[in-house]
């Protein structure tokens, strides 16, 4: 087991390439936060407003149910990614930060993104949980060779 966990959410698969891609190549365990319901395309379109994703993102106190969590005691850096929803993470991460231990953690995120970039997702989930110990966080959109530098010397 390496002293890292990188542990995503991703809709589409772009998130869950980088993940793996960063964990495969660095030695860092992986989990991936799955919905209890995955997300369908109708789901996930952002023009309508009726749509699941538009109707989470507006209610700041929704969490959706998450099919597993994970043990995080035995590391000292948790990575989390995910896709920007409405210029943040999507709630599913406040899913996963609300179900498991992070106090005493570096806690590094991860966004892919097209074009919304990291720092107002950090500040956001900052500011939600002031208690945790958020660090710089990172945009990749398909490179990740600086990935193994960032989550361990930044």
């Amino acid at each position: 087991m390496s002293n890292v966990l990188v542990a995503y959410f991703s809709a589409s698969g772009v998130t869950k390439d980088v993940a793996e891609r960063i964990a495969g190549e660095n030695g860092y365990d992986v989990f991936e936060i799955v919905p209890e319901e995955i997300y369908t395309p109708a789901d996930l379109d952002w023009t309508d407003k009726d749509s699941r994703s538009t109707k989470e993102m507006n209610d700041k106190s929704f969490r959706p149910p998450i099919v597993e969590t994970c043990d995080v005691s035995a590391y000292d850096t948790v990575v989390i990614g995910f896709p920007v929803w409405w210029y943040t993470a999507p709630s599913i991460i406040n899913t996963f930060i609300e179900s498991v231990d992070l106090k005493g953690k570096t806690i590094k995120a991860f966004c892919t993104s097209g074009g919304s970039g990291i720092d107002k997702c950090v500040n956001d989930l900052q500011a939600s949980y002031p208690e945790l110990d958020f660090s710089k966080g990172m945009r990749f959109m398909g490179d990740v060779t600086k990935a193994k530098e960032w989550i361990e010397n930044e």
